[in-house]
């Protein structure tokens, strides 16, 4: 059978899995399985459709089918795209350990941990949280201090991590812990800690913007298997920063496909406009035009940078600046934004403020904070400038 045949009966077979398994009822709900946002809506259509992805191997559709995925091509997974958005379907299983964690195991984790770790979180009945930050941890990660002292088969973990986005829901933590106290990098170990062990708590953390995303998670005396280590004792330090290429690649991606709606149509709800219906404020229609510009030109760049990710095997050190310039647009379309929409664009609560007004003051505050995790601006500089330019330091 040709390519092309094979792949027109492959979206066929996915427009007749739609229509049987996507309730119409679901379109414009969006509650993603171990984001930030909240608790995982349970109710009875959205449990279905998650429960539908998951046996159906299309909540990750590129993953081999052993580990709950559907084991499909570039191509096929594209057409899955394609389709879903042609009804107003989405995706709800999806989330930092998703897309941060589980292409780093598949990279370091045993077939054992493969097989344990990987289908529940396909199907959306696991969700993590990363244990990277400390209070002394911050930009200088490897100063991680919670210590994991081995006790022969088991960690004994105490410390304290924070800033766990989607922490105080998840189910599990992936996390940088130190097991050498004498070597800084050498020192630490990449550990996955059961959240619902005893000695572990969690305290939510609220934002500026009024949620709370994330906490701090305290540990005193957490047992942890041996075999929840990934990859060897003091090897940690690279299996983590493999990952944090996986997130910087998703913050740069990820937060652009959402800027692709158009920002003049939004501004044209709140500004003058001429008989041909442009905005009147040329200064304001010149913004918008060049952000809009440079978000296309961006999207462009992620493609391709998804194609060669694909082709060496995963991201490399040029996430860095993907996740610059997306951080850098996100805020710029935030702006823009709250300053097209004028008082309707600085609503906190209370009546005369519609509940998209209301997100986008609270999305603006949010947005502060894309240039900080994830990686400071900063630090991403420094790992563009001897990663990517191959400029070294002088002393």
């Amino acid at each position: 059978m040709a390519v092309a045949e094979s792949l027109e009966n492959f979206r066929t077979e996915v427009r007749d899995w739609l229509t049987d398994n996507f309730d119409p009822a679901l379109k414009g709900r969006h509650n993603p399985l171990g984001m930030v946002d909240g608790p995982t809506d349970m109710s009875p259509d959205m449990v279905a459709w998650r429960k539908a992805l998951g046996e159906r191997g299309f909540g990750t559709p590129s993953w081999p089918k052993e580990y709950g995925g559907a084991g499909l091509s570039p191509k096929e997974v594209a057409i899955l795209d394609e389709e879903m958005r042609n009804v107003g379907a989405y995706n709800p299983i999806g989330g930092l350990a998703i897309g941060m964690f589980a292409p780093t195991l598949m990279e370091y984790g045993t077939e054992e941990q493969k097989l344990k770790w990987l289908p529940p979180l396909s199907d959306g009945s696991m969700r993590g949280c990363q244990g990277y930050s400390e209070p002394g941890a911050g930009s200088d990660l490897a100063n991680v201090q919670s210590f994991a002292e081995d006790k022969g088969d088991h960690y004994l973990i105490n410390g304290q991590k924070t800033w766990q986005s989607g922490g105080q829901w998840a189910d599990f933590c992936f996390g940088l812990f130190r097991t050498d106290k004498a070597h800084k990098h050498d020192g630490i170990t990449f550990i996955l800690v059961d959240m619902n062990s005893p000695g572990v708590e969690r305290r939510p953390i609220k934002m500026i913007s009024g949620a709370s995303p994330f906490c701090e998670t305290f540990f005193t005396d957490v047992k942890v298997p041996k075999e929840n280590r990934v990859g060897e004792e003091g090897k940690g330090w690279t299996i983590g920063k493999r990952l944090l290429q996986f997130e910087r690649a998703g913050i740069g991606g990820g937060g652009a496909r959402g800027m692709l709606r158009s920002l003049a149509d939004h501004a044209k709800q709140y500004v003058e406009l001429n008989d041909n219906g442009e905005i009147v404020d040329q200064v304001l229609r010149q913004k918008i035009i060049k952000h809009e510009m440079a978000v296309r030109n961006f999207m462009g760049t992620v493609g391709r940078a998804r194609r060669e990710a694909r082709a060496q095997g995963g991201p490399s050190a040029t996430s860095s600046v993907l996740k610059n310039v997306g951080a850098k647009l996100a805020q710029e379309r935030s702006d823009l934004m709250v300053e097209a929409m004028g008082m309707q664009g600085l609503g906190w609560e209370g009546e005369g403020f519609d509940a998209n007004e209301l997100k986008a003051t609270r999305t603006w505050l949010w947005n502060r904070a894309v240039t900080i995790y994830g990686g400071s601006t900063e630090i991403q500089n420094n790992i563009i400038s001897k990663r990517v330019l191959g400029m070294l330091d002088h002393q």
